[in-house]
């Protein structure tokens, strides 16, 4: 009787005389057999101590079943081979595929990749007694339904004839909107609700020196002003939706990003933190390489732009590269340069396209951004003129201003205002 190398019996008993009284060659069962394609066959009932590679095609529904489908490949195919030192030897069966990313295994960390650069780390305050808040600066709040919907239908979970869920199917319609929520709230709680979580921010600050009492009032009055003209609810939507997440989150985060010191009153501006681990950015630091398309410019530090859009930004660089206002500018890569800002709780950085040096005297340095639809283009734009704002009034830099091209169209005309 032919046997494997384990001394096994290579085909079952009878199988021998099977094979020829039907005929069939004298192959071991599965002899051709490489790879096994299952669907759920490898859960549970199936011992095979060849397996040496599995590969998984799909996600599993749970971790248990993904354990016990790696159970399959954990069959040792010999147990009388040890070790000097008195172990068995080493068996490895390979595991792959998407079910199996939630099997732990041991990784080289490598090095750490380098932390992002950052020149402007935020702003200090300091609120002695009067705050006032700039509307022309302070991003548009729409509350869209299509975004998120204030009202829905619904109707009992019963199969249509063709056994689909339907509206048009059996069943009442049932409408369910938030009337009810709404008609238990005023627009003069949600402002003062504001307010008073204004002024707990506030007066936990290291620079705030006005008491509450103080505050509040006037937090009032610009939360107020804030929800009649820039918070603009589209129908079915209402403004006391704004009671609700993440509106209300929103709102708190725009009017934190608006709401500055009264200089007209004798308060001191507010000013940037800079970063006080290095000294100031500059174009010599920029050394990286790339894969994207570069384009080559003369009025630049740098020998590339390197554009992130197939043609806005190039359009953009040649129309800086050649007007007669510019003195050099810069395509913002590798310069580390971003602007902090706040939103859905969470800090983030803007970083706009470019930086320009104007011929002006004194020279005057122009932020410029090329963006056509965004959804957060008020939120970015706010954050810029804070900074822009901030800047001027530290004064260590010079003078910035910022534009924001809805059109490449618009770059031209845009630097020739900033110019003058």
């Amino acid at each position: 009787m032919s046997k494997d190398r384990l001394g096994r019996p290579i085909w079952p008993e009878g199988f021998e005389e099977l094979a020829k009284k039907l005929g069939r060659p004298l192959h071991p069962p599965g002899r051709d057999v490489r790879c096994i394609v299952s669907v759920g066959m490898l859960t549970e009932g199936w011992d095979c101590n060849t397996v040496t590679h599995i590969i998984g095609l799909r996600p599993f529904m749970s971790q248990l079943l993904c354990e016990q489908v790696v159970g399959r490949g954990l069959r040792r195919t010999n147990y009388t081979d040890f070790t000097d030192g008195g172990l068995l030897t080493e068996e490895v069966a390979k595991i792959f595929g998407v079910p199996f990313e939630v099997i732990p295994f041991k990784a080289n960390a490598g090095p750490k990749p380098p932390a992002p650069k950052r020149y402007h780390e935020g702003y200090r305050q300091a609120m002695r007694n009067r705050v006032v808040i700039n509307l022309d600066r302070a991003a548009t709040l729409i509350l869209d339904p299509m975004n998120i919907p204030p009202e829905v239908q619904m109707k009992a979970a019963l199969p249509n004839n063709q056994g689909r869920h339907s509206l048009t199917g059996p069943g009442k319609i049932e409408s369910v909107d938030l009337n009810p929520y709404r008609s238990g709230r005023r627009f003069q709680e949600l402002v003062f609700d504001l307010a008073r979580d204004l002024t707990r921010d506030y007066v936990v600050q290291p620079g705030c020196e006005a008491p509450a009492h103080v505050l509040f009032p006037q937090l009032v009055r610009i939360a107020e002003r804030y929800l009649h003209e820039k918070v603009h609810p589209v129908q079915p939507a209402n403004i006391l939706d704004v009671f609700l997440s993440p509106y209300y989150g929103w709102v708190i985060e725009r009017l934190v990003g608006t709401i500055q010191p009264d200089t007209s009153q004798g308060e001191a501006p507010e000013v940037p933190r800079y970063e006080t681990s290095r000294g100031p950015g500059s174009t010599a630091e920029v050394d990286y390489w790339t894969s994207r398309d570069v384009c080559e410019v003369v009025r630049s530090h740098l020998n590339y732009v390197v554009a992130d859009t197939a043609k806005w930004e190039q359009f953009a660089a040649y129309v800086i590269d050649t007007h007669p206002c510019v003195d050099a500018f810069a395509k913002n890569a590798g310069l580390g340069f971003a602007i902090p800002y706040l939103h859905n709780g969470a800090p983030h950085d803007y970083v706009p396209d470019f930086i320009i040096r104007l011929k002006t005297e004194p020279p005057r340095m122009l932020v410029l951004e090329t963006k056509g639809y965004y959804p957060l283009e008020d939120v970015k734009r706010q954050a810029a003129q804070r900074w822009v704002t901030a800047v001027n009034a530290e004064g260590s830099y010079g003078i910035w201003a910022y534009a924001l091209a809805k059109k490449v169209a618009e770059v031209d005309a845009l630097i020739s205002n900033a110019a003058t």
